[in-house]
């Protein structure tokens, strides 16, 4: 059998094979009481429908903070019935001038559809730093790209409200602005990785709740 035959049965098998493995259990409920790994969590062993059904993106979000603004996760550490499965949801509420700052989700992409008022929308590329926003309204949706940084801003007159849902079931998060200020990073360092004056670093981890 020659190189390229030996290339193709050994690809042909491994894809057998891993269908075979995927059709062994029909989900796998997250055990919340276990340790979490890059994979999610181990499975859990008694399943009710419960499991299944989540309510909290019934209820809206506490917007009386910094940002205006609150994000309601339906993750696997919040929905064990999402583990596994390579998706999620989240609720996120914006009052008059709220904004959802630049952030990423390093573990997957999201879709966004506004259910109530208006949003400035946008994300940059790696390539370029090509900018790419627009403004949203009722029903419209939109697309951020896995790892890009984005954010959300109520550009409206009145409360926003959207759902976004996730190809991962934890897509992680990590916003700027937080990962900048909000630490005990030296403000030199800060300072000297970001051009940044010293005095407006020292003011933003002040208002963040940042130290050095």
């Amino acid at each position: 059998m020659n190189t390229t035959n030996s290339v193709l049965v050994f690809f042909t098998l491994s894809l057998l094979f891993s269908s075979s493995l995927g059709a062994v259990q029909d989900f796998c409920v997250g055990d919340l009481k276990g340790p979490q790994s890059p994979a999610g969590y181990s499975c859990k062993t008694k399943v009710t429908v419960d499991d299944f059904v989540y309510h909290g993106l019934g209820v809206k979000g506490n917007t009386t903070n910094i940002i205006k603004a609150a994000v309601t996760p339906a993750f696997d550490a919040q929905f064990p019935g999402v583990n596994g499965l390579g998706i999620s949801m989240a609720r996120a509420d914006l009052a008059p001038g709220g904004v959802i700052p630049f952030h990423t989700h390093p573990g997957g992409s999201e879709i966004l559809i506004v259910l109530e008022g208006t949003l400035c929308a946008g994300f940059v590329s790696s390539s370029a730093n090509q900018v790419f926003f627009k403004t949203l309204n009722k029903g419209d949706v939109m697309v951020f790209p896995q790892g890009l940084l984005h954010f959300q801003l109520n550009s409206g007159k009145g409360e926003a409200l959207f759902i976004v849902g996730f190809n991962s079931p934890n897509p992680g998060l990590q916003i700027t602005d937080f990962a900048l200020f909000k630490n005990d990073l030296p403000t030199e360092l800060v300072a000297a990785t970001t051009f940044l004056d010293v005095a407006q670093i020292k003011k933003l981890k002040g208002v963040l709740g940042g130290t050095g």
